[in-house]
This record gives structure tokens, sequence and C-alpha cells, in this order.
């Protein structure tokens, strides 16, 4: 995790888990290289023009929601039901604002629902078929819940419930991005389709505001992946925003901190962040973690395994 100042930054993740090159075929490697790379270009070219944070953790996120390599959107994995709930968040680190949506089954782009939310300003959080019918009213773009069910997750599924196991493996998650725009504002967005064989109307950290997702120009921006019960447990989001912001810490060592304390709780995953000078990165207790990040004057660098980056 790097502590560099830049006029603007982006950083993205696509999950952390037990990404091997032993467990990662060529084509996934590859296939999740060329994800991140796209996400990287969409938020950097907003960035780079002198747009804002939340256009870009927005922009970069869609990229991914549309990348069956990656646990949100299109690449959800499916619930012991066989439907894919897709959840996210947003926050705008200049005022607090913040928007999330949790088991959302026909919005293509849950991001943009959760940034609908937020600009709504009458609540933060919507679920089930209230936030469906939202999106639909506010015309966010509705597809058939047939977009999101890929063979793939679906076989993942049926795995898992004859006692296979699939998610211990953790080789797909959670899409973030945080930035940091050229007016030193900063902004978070999470997107996932949650555990592979969830239950009971499960949900996780990422749509829980302090948890999975934080932004806040007086400290940092934050976006999670992992072990959601856990994160939830630490607020780890909000724990590095306040170790920034009440303790003095750097980015990087509060980022450290927060998974040393997720490590000890038993959680595995990652986080990235990134502060309101460019500050930041990422950090993480699994072997692997898809990330990218991208800074002005800087070339992009996207990575996947515990030693590269």
């Amino acid at each position: 995790m790097t502590e560099s100042p830049a006029k603007w930054t982006l950083v993205i993740h696509g999950g952390s888990g037990s990404m091997t090159r032993q467990r990662l075929s060529k084509a996934e490697d590859a296939g999740a290289r060329a994800g991140l790379t796209a996400a990287l270009a969409a938020g950097s070219a907003i960035l780079r023009e002198g747009g804002t944070a939340i256009d870009a953790v927005e922009a970069a996120v869609k990229v991914l929601e549309d990348d069956p390599h990656f646990n949100a959107g299109r690449g959800a994995v499916f619930s012991w039901e066989g439907v894919n709930e897709l959840d996210a968040a947003l926050m705008d680190g200049r005022t607090r604002a913040a928007g999330a949506v949790s088991s959302v089954t026909r919005t293509r782009h849950p991001i943009a629902l959760a940034r609908a939310v937020m600009e709504d300003g009458r609540h933060v959080l919507l679920s089930g078929p209230g936030a469906d019918a939202f999106s639909k009213e506010i015309g966010c773009e509705q597809v058939d819940p047939a977009w999101f069910a890929l063979p793939e997750r679906r076989r993942q599924l049926d795995e898992i419930k004859a006692g296979g196991g699939f998610d211990s493996a953790m080789k797909y998650g959670t899409v973030g991005a945080v930035a940091c725009d050229a007016q030193g504002h900063v902004a978070a967005a999470t997107s996932t389709g949650g555990l592979t064989a969830k239950r009971w109307g499960r949900i996780g950290d990422s749509p829980l505001i302090g948890a999975g997702t934080y932004a806040d120009d007086r400290a940092c921006a934050v976006s999670c992946t992992g072990a959601g019960e856990v994160f939830i447990r630490a607020a780890a989001a909000h724990e590095i925003g306040a170790r920034v912001r009440m303790a003095a810490e750097p980015v990087a060592d509060a980022a450290a901190e927060v998974i040393a304390e997720i490590d000890e709780m038993g959680g595995m995953g990652g986080v990235i962040a990134v502060g309101p000078r460019g500050e930041g990165g990422w950090a993480f207790n699994t072997s692997g973690m898809y990330r990218g990040v991208a800074r002005e004057g800087h070339d992009s660098i996207v990575a996947i395994y515990e030693d590269e980056g």
C-alpha cells in the first residue's frame, strides 16, 4: 500500500480471496485484468477532465457490474433459492450523503440505483421489492432477471448445495472503487451479489454505510470486500476513517490495522482506501485481491496476486 500524494487518484477492487496462479486459469487471469483495466479507464477519464470523485467511482463500478468475471451485476452469484439478489452503496465525502440498495433483482446497474437513492435524499437504504419499485419508477435501466443468471454461477450454486463448499475457494468477489478528485474530495462505491447460496434475506456489509462503504473528506473513502459478517461487526469502513480523522493515522496504516483486526476476529478480506491528497491504496489478508490504481502522472497498475503491485 502506498502513500504518495497525487492530484487525483482512483483505486478499484474486484474482490479478495484465494486467487493464486495455481487456482486461476490463464483465461480467468486475463479476463479479470481486462475488466479491471476497463474500469480504471472509465473512472480515470472522468478525473482526468476535472470531474468529481462521485462520478468516477460510479463509472468504474458500472464497468465491473457488467463484467461476468466479478460477483456483482451480471456476474452475481445465486441465493439458495436460485435468485440473483444485488446490493450496492455509494457515498460522497463532500457532504457524507449516501445511498444504498439491497436485494434488488431487475436493475442492470445497482450502483446507479444507490446513487439515485442518495440524490432523492428521503432515505439512505432501500431493499427488496421496494427498491425494485423505486428503480422502475425513477427510470433506472431494467433488465429481465435472466440477464444476471449466468450458467457458471448456477453450477456453483448446485455445487455448494450438493455439499461441495464452492464459496470456500473465494475466487469471485464484491467490486468497489474509491477516488480523490482534483478538488480534494473523496467518494466510495461498492456493489455485490453477496454469498453463493445465501439464505433468509441475508445482507452483508457492502450496502451498509460504515461497514463496507464509507467516505468523508475529513478522513478518506473506503470500500471493503470479504467476510461480510466480520466487516459489519468491526464497522470496518468507518473504523478506518475514524483512525485517520481522530488518531491522525496515515490512510495506509489505518487500513492495515483494521485488516489485522478483521484477521484477529477470524475474518478474511481486503479494503481499498484513499484520502483527500490522493494517498492510499489497499490492504488484504488473503492470497489475492483483484485490484488496480490510477494516479495523475503515473502509469496505472492492475494486480491480482499477493506479490504484485
